[in-house]
C-alpha cells in the first residue's frame, strides 16, 4: 500500500499566463504558494480473490473489471496512460472539497502519478511528476487548464513561476521573512459554498487570452512584478490592495468569473475593513482569500459565526510519500 499526500495551494496572481497558449507565445509567470491543508490518495494492488479489477473510491465507489468502465476520468486517462494491467483500489480523501478554486484537481492528479510510481517501482522526480501531470490533462484529457498548479503542488512552497516556449519553467522560492509571517497573518480563506468545475469557467476565456484578454493577462503580469516587490520589503498592506486590483482585473475576463452573491460578499467584507481579496481558482466559486488586518480578521470572524473560515498557514512541502508497505 501507497499513501501520498499533496498539499493544496494558493495562486495570487498571474493566473491566466499559465496557459499554454499564451506562454507558448509570450512569457507568463505566477506567484501562487502551497498551505497546510492536504489531498491524501491511497493505492495497493487488489488481491486476485475480489470480484471486480480495479476499486476506485471518491464521491462514488467504482467497482469494475476493465480501465475504461471507470468513471473518474483523471483515474482511468492515467491507468490507460501507464498501461496498468494488475488489479487496483485507489482511495482519496481530502481536507478541503473538490472544485473550489484550490488546485484540487491537479493535486489528485500529481499525488496518484507519486502513488503509481511507486507502486511499479519506478523511480521519478517531483518535477518530473508535474510535467506528467500537465501532459495528461492538456493533451490527454484534452482540459482547458493551465500549468502552475501541477507545478506549485509537486514541488511545495512559496514561489514565483515563470513560463516560456516549449513548457520551459523555472521557480523563485521565497524564504520566510517578516513580509511574508505578516501576510500569512492577515490572509483570510472564506468558502462560498459553490462548487463549479474551474475548465467550464475557464472555456470562457481561455480561448481569447492572446486577443480580446491579452491586455488584462500583461495587467496581471505586472501584478506578479508588483506582489513580488512587495514581498521583499514593501509595506505588506499594499499586498492586499494589490489582490483588490487583482480581482477587478480578473473579472473582466469574463462574465462567468463572478456574480451577484460573490460580489455582495466581496463587497462586505471590504467594508468590514478587508484592504482586498480575489476569488481563488478560475472563478465562479469555491473559497475567497481576503487581505484583513489580523485583529480585524478575529473580530470579523466573532460578529459573523456563519462564515465558514479556512485557518491555514503557508506550506514548503511538496507531494509526498507518507507510507509505504510494497509487500515485496
Amino acid at each position: 500500500m501507497i499513501i501520498t499526500k499533496t498539499s493544496y495551494r494558493i495562486s495570487f496572481f498571474g493566473g491566466g499566463s499559465d496557459y499554454p497558449s499564451w506562454y507558448n507565445k509570450y512569457a507568463g509567470s505566477v506567484l501562487s504558494t502551497t498551505i497546510n491543508k492536504h489531498l491524501y490518495i491511497t493505492c495497493r494492488p487488489l488481491p486476485k480473490f475480489f470480484k471486480n479489477k480495479f476499486r476506485i473510491v471518491w464521491s462514488k465507489i467504482e467497482t469494475v473489471q476493465n480501465i475504461n468502465e471507470i468513471k473518474h476520468p483523471t483515474v482511468k486517462s492515467l491507468l490507460n496512460f501507464l498501461k496498468i494491467k494488475n488489479g487496483l483500489e485507489i482511495h482519496y480523501d481530502g481536507d478541503l472539497p473538490a472544485r473550489s478554486g484550490m488546485g484540487s484537481s491537479s493535486a489528485f492528479t500529481v499525488g496518484l502519478i507519486k502513488a503509481l510510481y511507486c507502486l511499479l517501482d519506478r523511480k521519478i522526480s517531483n518535477i518530473d511528476i508535474a510535467k506528467k501531470s500537465i501532459f495528461l490533462e492538456q493533451k490527454i484529457m484534452k482540459e482547458v487548464v493551465g500549468s502552475q498548479d501541477q507545478m506549485i503542488v509537486a514541488r511545495g512552497g512559496f514561489n514565483k513561476i515563470t513560463f516560456k516556449k516549449n513548457n520551459q519553467f523555472k521557480f523563485y522560492n521565497f524564504k520566510k521573512n517578516n513580509n511574508l509571517k505578516k501576510l500569512e497573518s492577515n490572509l483570510m480563506l472564506i468558502y462560498t459554498g459553490v462548487r463549479r468545475t474551474a475548465q467550464e469557467i475557464a472555456k470562457t476565456y481561455a480561448g481569447k487570452l492572446t486577443t480580446t484578454n491579452k491586455g488584462y493577462i500583461q495587467d496581471m503580469l505586472e501584478h506578479v512584478k508588483a506582489g513580488e516587490k512587495i514581498l521583499r520589503g514593501g509595506n505588506i498592506d499594499d499586498f492586499g490592495r494589490l489582490l483588490h486590483s487583482a480581482w477587478l482585473t480578473k473579472k473582466k475576463l469574463s462574465n462567468s468569473v463572478s456574480n451577484a452573491s460573490i460580489d455582495n460578499l466581496y463587497e462586505y467584507v471590504l467594508k468590514k475593513g478587508a484592504l482586498g481579496g480575489k476569488l481563488l481558482g478560475a472563478g465562479g466559486g469555491g473559497f475567497f482569500l481576503f487581505y484583513i488586518n489580523k485583529e480585524i480578521k478575529k473580530k470579523f470572524l466573532q460578529k459573523n459565526k456563519k462564515i465558514i473560515n479556512i485557518p491555514f498557514k503557508f506550506s514548503e512541502s511538496g507531494s509526498e510519500i507518507v507510507f509505504k508497505d510494497l509487500g515485496r
